[in-house]
């Protein structure tokens, strides 16, 4: 017969040693793009999120989506997924709540039984326009530390920035 072994903890192996700073090459912070540029929209998304959602009932994604769908009624959500820059799982959940709540009409599209025309309803244009109005003065304050003509460089370095896309992501922009 065989005897059962004590059970054990398995022994940890000590914490290995953080590694000197000097030890390889390190990105400098205050001057990587692709963080700046992230650090920017997680802080902007993160603070929209709370400010809409609280206000409006909204979230920033389902904001996002609301505001195209205003410039481009009748869109699929293909066309969503790539303005904004989603994958189709989030936008099509976010889709059906907007939907739920009486903000978005999905409708099978005219002209191509296979796609979906995606508009905002009367009750969802008028939360939009709701919406907007902060949102705007959100993109002012966020800009009033720039001068006129430093704000249209940085939406033509940025305009320039995103259909440069591509150099990275192996994808044409939007």
């Amino acid at each position: 017969m065989s005897q059962n072994p004590v059970s054990r903890k398995p022994r940890r192996p000590p914490p290995a040693e953080p590694a000197p700073a000097d030890d390889g090459p390190l990105l400098d912070l205050e001057r990587y793009v692709p963080a700046f540029i992230t650090f920017i929209a997680n802080k902007l998304s993160n603070s929209a999120t709370v400010f809409y959602q609280r206000n409006f009932g909204v979230n920033v994604t389902e904001w996002r989506i609301m505001s195209l769908l205003a410039i481009e009624p009748g869109i699929p959500a293909s066309r969503i997924c790539s303005v904004i820059g989603f994958d189709k799982g989030p936008v099509s959940r976010n889709l059906s709540v907007l939907q739920k709540r009486g903000l978005v009409a999905i409708r099978t599209a005219p002209d191509d039984g296979r796609t979906h025309a995606i508009s905002l309803t009367p009750r969802g244009r008028a939360i939009h326009d709701k919406v907007i109005i902060a949102a705007l003065e959100r993109e002012r304050r966020l800009l009033s530390c720039l001068k006129k003509d430093e704000r249209e460089v940085l939406i033509d370095l940025l305009r320039r920035l995103h259909e440069n896309l591509g150099a990275v992501t192996g994808q044409g922009s939007t």
